[in-house]
């Protein structure tokens, strides 16, 4: 890069926005652990907290392996084969990625609370998603499935189509070849997929705190400390928050590097 220097001068005008990011989290993480230490570590031995944020972790995980499961082969059709309606399919996939999330809570709400259309009968067979933890794991499955199966039907893409044919020929069925040969060669896209949909999930509020406010996730107690006890009570939750989901997002950025 020292030789070419329109890089060079790119490389500087995107540090502006890493620069703006780092500089947004040091400033809150310094507020926190060099001149709030002793709030920091009062939330460490708050129950709420502690709960809050593994609430959120689970339900995030819930959401993404459901995104996951249903996702796999809608992406793989898409990569695969052209037919009429594929496009408004695709503009459906996109729908929550560019919808106000509180938009998306209250048509959630409207579908799935206990006199919605489908609320009820999911309420007779003990499946309430008002104000429950299956509500919240609704409201990030809608706003994180579109990162997943963007991101492997991508992969499903990338792997060429005659492979699986070689596999068909050799005898294998068409499930066989899918699983032993396209599945294999899809699986980084599918892993970055899985960790940007669980990463979004996370991030969630506005859909959430709309159908489900209670039990809180982290951004939803960080709110109503923020409301009740201003920044001295919230800034370390969020901090938490923060370390959690760097640690947790680190961990699977490592292990979708591993030479599958």
């Amino acid at each position: 890069m020292r030789k070419n220097p329109l890089s060079c001068i790119f490389f500087l005008i995107g540090l502006v926005i890493i620069l703006f990011v780092v500089a947004t989290l040091f400033n809150l993480i310094f507020k926190t652990l060099f001149l709030n230490m002793e709030g920091f570590r009062d939330i460490l031995n708050d129950p709420a907290v502690i709960s809050s944020i593994w609430l959120t972790m689970y339900t995030s995980f819930l959401a993404t392996l459901i995104a996951m499961v249903l996702g796999i082969p809608l992406a793989y059709v898409l990569a695969r084969h052209d037919f009429f309606g594929k496009q408004i399919i695709e503009s459906f996939i996109d729908i929550p990625v560019i919808i106000p999330h509180t938009v998306a809570g209250i048509a959630l709400f409207s579908l799935l609370m206990k006199r919605g259309a489908i609320g009820g009968f999911f309420e007779s067979i003990g499946i309430v998603f008002q104000d429950s933890m299956w509500g919240i794991v609704a409201a990030m499955l809608f706003v994180s499935y579109p990162f997943f199966v963007n991101a492997a039907k991508d992969g499903f893409a990338s792997v060429n189509p005659n492979l699986e044919k070689v596999a068909r020929t050799l005898g294998a069925s068409q499930s066989h070849a899918f699983f032993h040969v396209t599945l294999p060669l899809s699986v980084r896209h599918i892993v970055s997929g899985a960790i940007m949909s669980w990463a979004r999930g996370v991030s969630e509020f506005g859909a959430v705190v709309v159908i489900a406010y209670y039990p809180m996730i982290a951004s939803t107690l960080i709110l109503y400390r923020f409301n009740t006890g201003g920044l001295a009570e919230s800034q370390p939750i969020a901090v938490l928050l923060i370390i959690m989901c760097f640690i947790t997002f680190l961990a699977f950025r490592l292990a979708s590097k591993k030479k599958w």
